[in-house]
């Protein structure tokens, strides 16, 4: 911990009275000072530690994912404990304050020292057109060429890096449970499928196919041939000498390659958390385009994040205070469900199925949040204390967003006609712990 030795009492007195002010609506916030002196609760799951007098003010004025988020990167404040508490905390006291707290609050803080100027914001800035395949490569490599070894320390042993699918019998499995994730993803991987309605010998393809755990479960489940494609390199070598380990190289190839630059035709399509990156307004072309590829009868299985505001549109690259915007998800859009399933049905499709998974994933961004808090030193050793921060803020931002609703992600089931689907979704139905898995050839 930083410590501020000129801090004096008349700080740590403002502090005091701003924790006993945001008690008095609600919010006892733990919180250690510069100086380790304690406030607020001890079994809340987690303690807001305060590196210096200015470290609030900093942090909270103006208000904004951003503000939040950059003094966290720049140290000025940590969290002992769950990130995840500390952001739910956070979230209650944006929007949870009366009015008249909320004047309060901004006298307290004004109170407080003003923070130093600040020079060193290493927001990701990207080149040319937006939407341009080079800036969509470019913005992919960001976020997805952090290193393998990263990621099989936060996602499951499959390395899904999307909204897994919980079993009831799960819902009370610690966060720090990785069977109980290894689960779940294993499910989604299977109800894609099942939703698909694959059968042997059919042509899958996968647009953002990551590191290839659904065309390897297709192929060896389900009997499909699958191409899957990706704009990181890193996720394609991966990808590659996963299919060559499973032997199913006859079976499943691995491309590097924009899905505006696919050609073919495919009984089925899944496109799992790659929609998010294609952007708001080139939602219709990128539609379109799917339906362009699958065979008459063919089946369209679309995941992707939502919005949770009914007419919120939001772009991330535009977006001035968006921490993950400027961070995490370069040129990132979300649209709300009801967008999507428009787009859909004006490319052509038949819209056959929607399921809203959001509780779903504010149990997954929670299990990847413990993992990085698990293996936190080794990570930092691995890519550094500033990109450890900026994921475990990002994926606690998450969790809380879709456990309050302001984030969805929804399975899109389409068809071009004319295709044949079972009467009932009796096909969609997985057991308790999801391992009924099939095996084909």
């Amino acid at each position: 911990m930083v410590q501020d030795r000129q801090a004096n009492d008349g700080d740590a007195g403002a502090i005091e009275t701003l924790q006993r002010r945001l008690g008095a609506d609600g919010l006892d916030l733990p919180l250690r000072l510069w100086d380790d002196r304690t406030l607020g609760p001890d079994d809340t799951g987690y303690r807001l530690i305060l590196c210096h007098p200015w470290s609030l003010r900093d942090m909270l004025l103006p208000a904004s994912d951003l503000r939040v988020g950059e003094a966290y990167l720049r140290d000025a404040v940590d969290v002992e404990g769950s990130m995840v508490a500390a952001v739910r905390d956070l979230a209650r006291l944006r929007d949870g304050l009366t009015p008249a707290g909320r004047r309060a609050l901004l006298r307290l803080l004004l109170r407080l020292p003003a923070p130093p100027r600040n020079s060193d914001r290493r927001r990701v800035r990207l080149r040319g057109r937006r939407h341009s395949q080079a800036r969509d490569a470019a913005a992919i490599r960001h976020h997805y060429d952090v290193g393998d070894d990263f990621y099989r320390r936060i996602l499951d042993r499959d390395l899904v890096y999307s909204c897994a699918y919980f079993a009831e019998a799960d819902r009370d499995a610690p966060f720090t449970d990785r069977a109980a994730l290894d689960r779940a993803q294993s499910r989604k991987l299977e109800l894609v499928c099942r939703k698909l309605d694959l059968d042997p010998g059919e042509r899958l393809l996968d647009i953002g196919c990551g590191w290839g755990s659904l065309v390897i479960h297709a192929a060896r489940h389900h009997g499909v041939r699958a191409l899957g494609v990706t704009l990181s390199e890193n996720q394609a070598r991966t990808a590659r000498e996963r299919v060559a380990a499973a032997g199913l190289g006859d079976r499943v190839r691995i491309e590097l390659r924009d899905y505006r630059e696919v050609t073919g035709t495919f009984d089925a399509i899944a496109s799992i958390g790659m929609v998010e990156h294609v952007g708001a307004d080139q939602l219709p072309r990128y539609v379109a385009k799917l339906y362009s590829l699958l065979a008459p009868g063919g089946r369209l299985l679309n995941h992707g994040i939502t919005t949770g505001q009914r007419d919120l549109v939001r772009d991330l690259s535009r977006d001035p205070n968006s921490f993950v915007g400027r961070y995490v998800f370069p040129d990132g859009a979300l649209v709300p469900a009801h967008h999507m399933a428009r787009h859909v049905e004006q490319a052509g499709f038949e819209l056959r199925d929607v399921e809203q998974l959001r509780p779903h994933y504010a149990r997954t961004t929670a299990h990847w949040v413990a993992n990085i808090e698990a293996a936190y030193d080794h990570l930092r050793d691995l890519v550094g204390e500033r990109t450890v921060r900026v994921w475990r803020a990002y994926l606690a931002g998450s969790a809380v967003a879709f456990e309050r609703g302001d984030l969805g992600v929804i399975q899109v089931l389409a068809t071009r006609e004319p295709a044949t689907l079972p009467l009932d979704r009796d096909h969609h139905a997985l057991g308790v712990r999801g391992s009924e898995f099939r095996s084909v050839g």
